[in-house]
């Protein structure tokens, strides 16, 4: 989230699958006996959705015929996959893998140098969600989520799981040629072409604008009548559609909330906001900010940002907590054996238990109008929890 942070997103291809971006962190292998006995005996698995529905999946390819893609030209038309999770009947529908399991050996051959652990492990990770499950029915809020850079849009499973199972629509966007790996239908995976070629401040908050672009088009592609993307897009609440992210998904929370009007709140999970909130601040659009606690003050732009914020807003620490601690990737780690950054003292389990609290918290208030204590200050039951003011 600092700006040490962010840069070490961008070079994470040096780094291990836990990212301490805090500091200039070693990186991360695990010993060759730990590795035979995790290719043996691991079964990675997602910890249990807690909301009363059953979780449905389905993968969009989406194609922009009007945007080259911004970042290879060449390649010709903006794609991106997606992935929608909804409210679905429980006991229907198939397993939905974790990844594919070429876009899993990118994913470790990035994060874990020497890498010897087998790409099925992760690719086979057990999840809550079902391929095809048949809808509940009514209408439900949606949410955007977008993962932070180098990274899959897998490492937000987790939170888009919950989220469904407690009465959301939930579109996971894969930010193409911005991460370790994004398989498509056709079987193709690209690759990080971006990685380790944004510096400048500047860079970044193109990034973060070429995000909202994606956002507005997967949007446009969700909820145009009559003829959506999406087979079951009549389940989303065009009234009611939020955004989240992670890293640079968060921050790229910013430039949505100031360019798009269906976006109504939004919530950045430890992201540097390059992309600034301006003087006059988000439309009065409600806003949530979660960071990890560190060491070396705080993040200028989340200060900046926090001064400008015109609407309902929050800003929330996490102790014990490093980057990646709102995401998939240290419970992932933990299981194959990998060690956790020495700073880290909370448990991956727990900083995902947080990060679905406080975020489903944040859009039950705003997107669907129900009280939450849990935002109003500290609470005996999350003393990792502290709140800025």
């Amino acid at each position: 989230m600092t700006r040490i942070r962010r840069a070490a997103a961008a070079t994470a291809l040096l780094l291990a699958l836990p990212l301490a971006v805090a500091t200039a962190a070693p990186a991360l292998a695990a010993p060759a006996s730990a590795t035979a006995t995790i290719q043996a005996s691991v079964q990675l698995e997602l910890p249990r959705p807690t909301g009363p529905f059953g979780v449905g999946r389905q993968l969009l390819h989406l194609t922009d015929q009007d945007r080259t893609d911004p970042w290879v030209p060449s390649a010709g038309p903006r794609q991106l996959m997606v992935s929608m999770y909804y409210p679905a009947k429980p006991g229907t529908g198939g397993p939905a893998p974790y990844m594919t399991p070429e876009a899993a050996r990118l994913l470790l051959d990035a994060k874990v140098p020497g890498n010897t652990i087998p790409a099925e492990l992760v690719a086979d990770t057990r999840t809550w969600s079902r391929t095809d499950a048949l809808p509940q029915h009514g209408r439900f809020p949606l949410v955007v989520l977008s993962p932070g850079f180098t990274m899959p849009r897998t490492e937000l499973t987790a939170l888009a799981e919950d989220l469904s199972s407690r009465g959301y629509v939930v579109a996971l966007i894969d930010h193409t040629y911005e991460n370790s790996g994004t398989t498509f239908p056709d079987g193709h995976t690209t690759t990080c072409v971006m990685c380790g070629k944004f510096g400048p401040r500047e860079d970044w908050a193109n990034l973060d604008a070429s995000r909202a672009k994606d956002v507005a088009f997967v949007l446009d592609q969700l909820t145009t009548r009559p003829h959506p993307a999406w087979r079951y897009a009549r389940l989303i609440d065009h009234d009611r559609i939020g955004m989240a992210g992670h890293s640079v998904g968060g921050a790229a929370t910013v430039p949505t909330l100031l360019s798009d009007d269906r976006v109504r709140a939004g919530v950045n999970l430890d992201g540097s906001m390059d992309y600034g909130v301006p003087a006059t601040g988000l439309k009065g659009k409600p806003f949530l900010m979660i960071e990890h606690q560190m060491d070396g003050g705080k993040d200028a732009s989340w200060t900046d940002a926090w001064r400008n914020l015109d609407g309902w807003k929050r800003w929330l620490t996490l102790a014990g907590a490093e980057h990646h601690s709102f995401t998939d990737i240290p419970l992932l780690a933990g299981q194959l054996g990998l060690p956790h950054p020495p700073t880290t003292t909370i448990a991956p389990e727990r900083g995902i238990e947080l990060t679905r609290q406080y975020v489903a918290a944040f859009f039950d208030l705003q997107l669907k109008g129900i009280p939450q204590p849990l935002l109003d200050g500290p609470t005996p039951g999350n003393p990792e929890i502290s709140f800025h003011s």
